[in-house]
């Protein structure tokens, strides 16, 4: 059963996509504490015939970042346990037992560009912009944006956001390697769903490798790598699903790979 419209994060099913929507519009949905354990919660009770996950944000923005006026007077030992909730939360996108889709537009800034970060393909409506004022506020990110975004950017333009408080448009942002997609704006979720819809159809099996394995590996030393890649090869193509997959492909009722249209 789908949560209330008032839920801080929202949950509805479209087939085997799920769509999580961040639910606190009038503050351009901030992230409290309260919304990060809802979105953790979200990861953690996936409907049982989801198989790719869409992930948006309500009314005019898809995430501003942090909301300040939380911001309490914490000893070091509070700060540690405060982000490392945060890392938790978002480790539950990454490592999802499906793939996720983040459609992104207006704000995505600060916290919301590191949830963002933890998504597997990225939309942006050209509304989009990035930015991490955390420089300027005098604090330092503390959701996984100094681990996640880097891979993304390189930790030179990181660096350059953090230090000048520079604003990535969403052509930038495309450019840079922060979106694999732009769309014009008030299209991204209609994109990211056909996207979604388009993965949900792949093997189970092949989606959860390339979305735990894949990541792993490109941490390892390369003959370590290798030699992972050939288990999980080796465990996807042993599944009933890729077999079948195969066989069609061999008969002829599969469709070859063509040039891009």
């Amino acid at each position: 059963m789908n949560p209330p419209a008032d839920s801080l994060v929202t949950c509805a099913m479209h087939g085997h996509v799920c769509l999580l929507t961040l639910n606190r519009p009038a503050k351009r949905n901030a992230v409290s504490d309260a919304l990060v354990d809802a979105l953790g919660g979200a990861f953690t009770r996936l409907p049982a015939d989801a198989r790719a996950v869409v992930l948006a944000g309500a009314g005019d923005h898809f995430c501003a970042g942090l909301d300040l006026s939380e911001l309490t007077d914490r000893d070091v030992f509070q700060g540690i346990q405060h982000s490392r909730n945060w890392h938790a939360a978002l480790d539950r996108i990454q490592y999802a037992a499906v793939p996720v889709v983040a459609v992104l537009h207006g704000a995505v800034v600060g916290g919301g560009l590191e949830i963002a970060s933890a998504a597997h393909v990225r939309v942006a409506e050209k509304s989009a912009f990035y930015a991490f004022p955390e420089g300027q506020r005098g604090i330092f990110v503390g959701g996984g944006g100094s681990v996640r975004v880097p891979r993304l950017i390189g930790t030179a333009r990181v660096a350059d956001m953090m230090l000048t408080g520079r604003v990535l448009d969403a052509d930038e942002g495309q450019a840079a390697g922060l979106t694999t997609y732009l769309v014009e704006p008030g299209h991204g979720l209609a994109k990211g769903l056909a996207l979604a819809e388009k993965i949900a159809a792949n093997a189970p099996m092949t989606n959860y490798a390339l979305i735990q394995a894949l990541p792993r590996i490109a941490e390892l030393a390369p003959e370590q790598g290798l030699f992972m890649e050939s288990l999980v090869a080796a465990i996807a193509q042993a599944e009933p699903a890729a077999k079948e997959r195969l066989r069609a492909f061999l008969d002829g009722k599969a469709g070859k790979v063509g040039r891009p249209s």
